[in-house]
């Protein structure tokens, strides 16, 4: 019997070969979105967590120029209470 010359990645201490993830579409330019409104309380924490913290671009897969807009929406929800600093729970 021939020997595999791959090996079991079961085996402890070996990891498996990690495909490259595909690069996520930002949401704002896929809706051509020019502004993002701070009073739209769904949308902006559909990008916090819920710690109430910004989620970072790697994760959301929004591009450069509208996660600067996005911080700022949130940073104004925040300032005027539409949108929690930290949960209630974390005070």
């Amino acid at each position: 019997m021939a020997r595999d010359t791959k090996r079991d990645p079961k085996k402890k201490g070996e990891k498996r070969e990690k495909r490259p993830m595909r690069k996520k579409k930002c949401k704002f330019c896929l809706d051509r979105v020019t502004h993002i409104d701070y009073k739209d309380e769904r949308r902006v924490r559909r990008f916090m967590t819920d710690r109430g913290k910004i989620t970072p671009r790697r994760i959301t897969g929004t591009c450069a120029k509208h996660q600067r807009m996005l911080a700022a929406a949130v940073k104004r929800a925040r300032l005027i209470a539409l949108v929690p600093y930290v949960r209630e729970y974390y005070r």
